[in-house]
């Protein structure tokens, strides 16, 4: 049943300026409760850290205060309004707004500024950011954002910190490996600004929960690396009406701009499909320089700050293009497509679909057979007859291989499958097992016996031969 709830003057601003707000509830306590969904920073201004009704606030339900009942588990009903009356002194409604002492101390750089002064320092300190993940291009973000004080700093990830992270995500360190990123993350966030607070989301963010955690925050910065969160992002940023802050890297070159905001274009106006599977290799794959998301993060980061702050021209409708090679940038215009399916004045798609069936990454034109690293070891100790083939890069060849096989690149497969024998089996790895099954599915189609060894190189290094190197 909907019920109407009105915020005094005092607390508009923690609720993007409403005065109205409807929910369905069957009581007060579950329509505060929604109420909060939807603005988090309101559960901090009515709520105490054990979930009660601070002192200093009332809730009347039509005229009737809500103590004289039962409290938030009193009753409503459809067309009942509930009144939030907190108490005020005469004066500026921003008074729980204000800078201390020693944040003043802190944002000194940012106060002389009058760009940004302190109502800008002030605008930070109130602003929440959601960062998804928590990888090489949201350790800078998150980093920046700390420090540069803004109040409430969520992150999404389910993932744990390993070894091979630490040569870009410089939010995590040595002792760290093995370890929640998530809790990694809060660790130094905090140390670094004691003066803020970090919400962790340990999910993997889905069509089921997006909409819901982006209604919490003011500003979306997606550092995904993979293309099915990347259109979801998109698609739940222009459903909640949050600007998405958007970076991509790859290898020596990166991607920003800044999607959804109003009237300007998202991220499918730029990329209406994704690339079919496999034809855009992953960091994992093809590797990254270190620094380049150190470069691409921390521009997000500028882009949310200039976004909280109201000053600057947005990357809305404009893609910049960064070389690290040639050091060079370039910024291409980018149109609202007004036929969009998700940004459009008529939108197809009016909630999250199924975006790894949208990606392709569900279908399977082939089962591709595999086998253990456990049971390749045992073919090897009997001396079986077959090629080992590796698909993967010479210079990944130099890092480390397994005694015995053959190199011929995925990209060269084409052309060079004429030199393997037809008559022995194909037991074919890569890194982790995902270019071996594209070329084992093309082997297979050419008339090949060819098997995947599932987790490439790196489970055989965990699980067979720790000397050989993972990378």
């Amino acid at each position: 049943m909907s019920i109407e709830i009105r915020l005094p003057t005092a607390l508009r601003a923690f609720a993007d300026k409403q005065e109205k707000i409807s929910v369905d509830a069957k009581n007060v306590g579950e329509a505060l409760e929604r109420l909060f969904v939807r603005h988090e920073r309101l559960r901090q201004q009515l709520m105490s850290p054990e979930g009660k009704l601070r002192s200093f606030v009332n809730v009347y339900v039509n005229d009737d205060d809500a103590r004289d009942k039962q409290g938030l588990a009193t009753a409503v009903k459809e067309g009942d309004t509930i009144l939030i009356v907190p108490a005020i002194a005469g004066g500026s409604t921003t008074a729980e707004l204000e800078l201390t002492t020693a944040e003043k101390s802190r944002y000194d750089r940012h106060l002389i500024m009058p760009e940004v002064g302190p109502e800008g320092q002030k605008k930070l300190k109130n602003a929440s950011v959601l960062c998804v993940g928590a990888g090489g291009l949201g350790s800078p973000l998150a980093l920046y954002l700390a420090a540069a004080g803004v109040g409430r700093i969520g992150i999404v990830d389910f993932d744990v910190v390993d070894e091979s992270n630490l040569q870009r995500q410089i939010l995590h360190d040595t002792p760290s490996v093995g370890t929640s990123k998530l809790a990694s993350a809060k660790k130094r966030l905090l140390a670094l600004n004691p003066f803020i607070s970090v919400e962790t989301h340990e999910l993997r963010l889905t069509s089921a929960n997006a909409v819901e955690l982006f209604q919490r925050y003011d500003i979306v910065v997606d550092g995904t690396d993979n293309f099915a969160t990347r259109y979801l992002v998109n698609d739940a940023c222009v459903l909640t009406g949050k600007p998405n802050v958007y970076g991509s890297i790859f290898r020596f070159e990166g991607q920003l701009s800044v999607f959804a905001l109003k009237n300007g274009p998202c991220y499918r106006c730029l990329y209406p499909e994704p690339p079919p599977p496999g034809l855009v290799p992953s960091c994992a794959e093809a590797g990254v320089l270190g620094v380049l998301p150190g470069v691409i993060g921390t521009l997000q980061a500028l882009e949310a700050l200039k976004l909280i702050l109201g000053i600057g021209r947005p990357l809305s409708g404009r893609l910049m293009l960064y070389d690290a090679l040639e050091q060079s940038w370039r910024t291409l215009k980018v149109k609202k497509n007004i036929s969009c399916p998700v940004c459009s004045e008529n939108p197809t798609i009016t909630a999250p679909i199924d975006y790894e069936a949208f990606c392709g990454l569900k279908e399977k034109p082939m089962t591709i057979p595999d086998i253990s690293v456990q049971d390749l070891k045992a073919k090897l100790d009997r001396k079986e007859k077959f090629v080992l083939l590796d698909v993967r890069e010479p210079h990944e060849y130099e890092i480390a291989k397994i005694p015995g096989s053959t190199l011929i690149p995925l990209g060269k497969l084409p052309e060079r499958f004429g030199e393997l024998d037809k008559n022995l089996p194909l037991i074919v790895h890569c890194k982790m097992g995902g270019r071996s099954a594209r070329a084992v599915q093309f082997l297979r189609e050419k008339g090949f016996d060819a098997v995947n060894v599932a987790g490439g190189i790196n489970a055989w290094s965990q699980s067979i031969d720790p000397s050989v190197a993972q990378y």
